[in-house]
Formats: structure tokens, C-alpha cells, sequence
């Protein structure tokens, strides 16, 4: 697989944010990446774009073998603020937000095989610093020694009502409750996969944001960053 990301902002920190699905992870990771003048990956997105990619082509989420070739030969593009997504040259930066898309990537995520062919290509993307990258295993496997760590949860409920409200605006009908129960079901899957579980990394800063607007998860980020920078 090949990923490029464009160009842009200065080359410091490498700041990596993780947490289970719909906790505000990329909302605050992108506003993060725009205040500092970093790069964001979205490293959820590049597993999202494959998983679609996947449904087209008709191969099985079981097959690892042919995920893991199917990821080596696609290309995957971010650019702007993390927010567009290019599969192959094609916009996918919607298609890739949808509930089945969703699943597929979680159930491509869990294969080690898979694993390796992205992970190598996010630590490519983010080797040079001044980037801010959030996904599942950031911390722990992709860039083990960031210089600033985070794990950014909420509670199921509360995730699934943020979601519920994104689909609404969206013009989607959705159910709460059953998106709660996906949420659930994908936090189950993430944090026992045998090969790089979602789990809190050493040193990272835990953020509940449950409570909090996006500018409130932000701010406190930011200052954190600083201090790390003031150091």
C-alpha cells in the first residue's frame, strides 16, 4: 500500500491520541493539529478506507491473506485537516463514515498481517514529526515513544448519542440504542484482539469526555502540549 499525506505546518511533536470509537478523538486531534500547525493522520480512517475498499471488491473480512495483499496495493491519500480521505484517487471521505463501513473496518483491523502493512506506512507518515495521530495504537505500537500521549474515552451512551446526532444532521435515520450496542460490540473487538489491543499506553494523559464540549478536550490538550514543549 502506498499513503502520502499533504504537505504542511512545522515539524516537532509527534503527538498520538487513542480511544475507543465516537470518544472525540479525531474532532480534537484535528482542532489540536490546526492550533499547533501540525499534520493530522487519521489512522482510523486508512483502516475505514481498506474496509471499504474490501466490500467493493467482494473479499471476505475473514481473509486475512488477501486483506493484507489487497492493502499493500491500495493507495491511500489524506490531505487538509485529516478530513479527506482518497482511495485510489477517488473521494471517499464520505463513503467511508458509514455504519457498514464501520464494522468492515474494525473486523479488517484485527488482522496481523494487516496490521503490519499500515502501521508501517502510518510510522512513514508521522516519522518526521509536527504530526498528530489518533487511533487505537498509536501509543502502544505505531509510535511507542511519542513525545505526548493521550487516551480520549467517554461512556458508550454518551458516544452513541453523538453519533446518533451526526447521522441526523447527516439527513440518516439511526436508532440509538442500536448504535450503542455496535459501540459496544467494537470495543469488545478492539481491546481483546491478540495483535494490538486497544489499550491505555504508558504515560498517556487520560481525558473523559463525557462531559466535555470539543473546545474544552481541546484546551486542555493544548496546554498539556505546551508544557511538554516548554520543557
Amino acid at each position: 500500500m502506498k499513503a502520502r499525506v499533504a504537505p504542511g505546518g512545522g515539524r516537532r511533536l509527534v503527538i498520538a491520541i487513542d480511544g475507543p470509537s465516537g470518544a472525540g478523538k479525531s474532532t480534537a486531534g484535528r482542532a489540536l493539529a490546526r492550533r499547533l500547525g501540525y499534520l493530522f493522520l487519521d489512522t482510523g480512517a486508512m483502516y475505514r478506507a481498506l474496509g471499504l475498499k474490501a466490500l467493493r471488491a467482494g473479499v471476505p473480512l475473514d481473509a486475512e491473506a488477501a486483506l493484507a495483499e489487497l492493502a499493500r496495493t491500495t493507495r491511500i491519500e489524506l490531505a487538509g485537516s485529516g478530513d479527506v480521505v482518497s482511495l485510489d484517487g477517488e473521494d471517499v471521505s464520505g463513503a467511508i463514515r458509514t455504519r457498514e463501513v464501520s464494522a468492515a473496518a474494525s473486523r479488517v483491523s484485527v488482522h496481523p498481517s494487516v496490521r503490519r502493512v499500515m502501521v508501517a506506512h502510518q510510522q512513514e507518515m508521522g516519522r518526521a514529526g509536527g504530526v498528530v495521530l489518533d487511533g487505537r495504537d498509536v501509543g502502544t505500537v505505531v509510535f511507542p515513544h511519542a513525545d505526548v500521549k493521550f487516551y480520549v474515552d467517554a461512556d458508550p451512551r454518551r458516544r452513541a448519542e453523538r453519533r446518533h446526532a451526526e447521522l441526523a444532521a447527516a439527513g440518516t435515520a439511526s436508532d440509538v440504542d442500536a448504535i450503542e450496542r455496535e459501540i459496544r460490540a467494537r470495543d469488545h473487538a478492539d481491546s481483546t484482539r491478540s495483535d494490538s489491543p486497544l489499550t491505555r499506553a504508558p504515560g498517556a494523559v487520560y481525558l473523559d469526555t463525557t462531559g466535555l464540549a470539543p473546545e474544552e478536550v481541546v484546551q486542555r490538550m493544548a496546554a498539556i502540549v505546551e508544557e511538554r514543549l516548554r520543557a
